[in-house]
């Protein structure tokens, strides 16, 4: 079970954001309500949420996920994958800092965001796509065995990260689409396929029980209630247009 989150306040910069999706340029006030609704999606999960302030030296800065990964063991500082982000690792390591536990880094020319990072139980596959090098994912691999958790690679063929096409939902069930749906280092999960049409509702977040599914997206909501979870639908628009989910916005530990 979750008991906290981080999260970080959009900055006006976001417009200039990172971006493939072809969707125009996020309208920044429906972005900050956006935001607070978010919170309180994660604030009606049982999450005690710390926001952090917004930096306009980091357009990307509000997808918080990608610079830090929480284990019950410990806090593992990333190294982005995109140069523009990589200093963003500053003002979350103060963060984790308070957090009581040790906190750990990628270095040198291993590369990683924690958007490619998925655990299940006590294992944690990490996605190697644009963002995550096999390098960055040795380090992991060799952090989280001190303190007790094993993890394995899953080479990405055409999504930015492991989570914008898969989401782990708990009780083995694994929200997918595309080229996860045929993974062998997945077979063993129940999947739950998401038609293609609805590819970006993927990116679900399972926290104590409760889902939290992007708003507009009813086919994949309606699965996932047949599937026996109560679902929270929340309107991020303004993030989809740069590329960002629902778990890109928080830590959640």
């Amino acid at each position: 079970m979750f008991t906290d989150a981080i999260v970080k306040t959009p900055c006006k910069n976001m417009v200039k954001g990172i971006t493939t999706a072809n969707l125009g340029h996020p309208d920044y006030d429906l972005a900050l309500k956006q935001h607070k609704n978010y919170i309180k999606a994660l604030e009606s999960c049982g999450l005690k949420v710390t926001v952090l302030d917004p930096d306009e030296n980091f357009p990307d800065s509000t997808f918080i996920e990608d610079t830090c990964l929480v284990t019950p063991g410990c806090a593992i500082i990333t190294n982005p994958g995109a140069d523009s982000r990589k200093d963003e690792i500053i003002s979350v390591h103060k963060a984790v800092k308070k957090l009581d536990m040790p906190v750990e880094h990628i270095q040198g020319t291993g590369t990683l965001d924690a958007g490619d990072i998925m655990m299940v139980k006590n294992h944690y596959y990490a996605g190697l796509s644009d963002r995550t090098n096999m390098e960055g994912a040795l380090q992991l691999n060799n952090i989280l065995k001190k303190y007790n958790f094993t993890s394995s690679t899953i080479t990405l063929e055409k999504v930015l990260h492991l989570k914008t096409g898969i989401s782990y939902l708990e009780n083995n069930n694994l929200l997918a689409f595309g080229e996860f749906l045929t993974k062998d280092e997945l077979k063993n999960f129940n999947i739950l396929k998401v038609d293609s049409d609805e590819s970006y509702a993927a990116n679900s977040v399972w926290i104590n029980d409760k889902v939290l599914v992007p708003q507009g997206f009813s086919k994949t909501s309606a699965m996932i209630k047949n599937a026996g979870y109560t679902i929270i639908e929340v309107d991020v628009s303004e993030f989809r247009k740069l590329d960002g989910g629902l778990s890109c916005l928080s830590l959640r530990f």
